[in-house]
């Protein structure tokens, strides 16, 4: 069974580009940190996969900059046509996290900037959506996992450096199959699994 390292597992990228101040937009896609999502705010986003979909709540009271990030990047469809690199499971056989959101498909990937670390607010469980990043501060992008299973709950836990931004509201089931799916040595699925499009629309506080 493959090897769950906590830091490595979920490497985003060693070349860290950190996030300037304000942001700015290449082909209407932020090429530096998008502003923070405003308090209170709510985004519910569908990811239709090539498996299906998946519905997505994101909450600024979570994370208001690294959920302002994942809704810009989702709003001017950055993730579309991109894969699911990455389906972790732990060493004990528990299934861990799909990954996802590198454009490179590499894994070492981002959207050519990074953001602010801020204090993880919430409970890493099962349906949880979260940012995937490498050990060294401010070294969030895009990347992003979700949570297959409540025992990855103390891995994660253990670290405590991953921004919570909400969950799967509908859909888990997808992420289950997206997750039983053939992968080699390295967790890489042996057939691309990928994010045809992305909505994204406001709820009501």
């Amino acid at each position: 069974m493959r090897k769950f390292l906590p830091t490595l597992a979920l490497v985003v990228t060693a070349a860290l580009l950190l996030a300037a101040c304000g942001s700015s937009t290449t082909n209407g896609c932020p090429t530096s940190q998008p502003a923070a999502l405003a308090a209170g705010e709510q985004r519910q986003i569908v990811m239709t996969t090539s498996m299906g979909e998946i519905t997505l709540l994101v909450e600024a009271d979570l994370s208001p900059i690294a959920v302002g990030n994942f809704v810009a990047l989702a709003e001017c469809g950055f993730y579309d046509n991109v894969i699911f690199h990455r389906i972790a499971y732990m060493q004990d056989g528990t299934p861990f996290v799909i990954q996802g959101g590198d454009p490179t498909g590499t894994g070492t990937g981002g959207p050519g900037y990074k953001i602010k670390d801020e204090p993880v607010v919430g409970e890493y469980a099962r349906g949880v959506l979260a940012m995937a990043r490498s050990a060294a501060p401010d070294s969030q992008g895009s990347q992003f996992f979700i949570v297959l299973d409540d025992g990855a709950q103390p891995p994660l836990e253990s670290a405590r450096t991953y921004a919570i931004l909400g969950r799967v509201t509908a859909g888990m089931d997808v992420v289950d199959a997206i997750a039983g799916v053939e992968r080699d040595a390295e967790d890489r699925p042996v057939v691309p699994v990928t994010i045809l499009s992305t909505t994204v629309s406001t709820l009501a506080p």
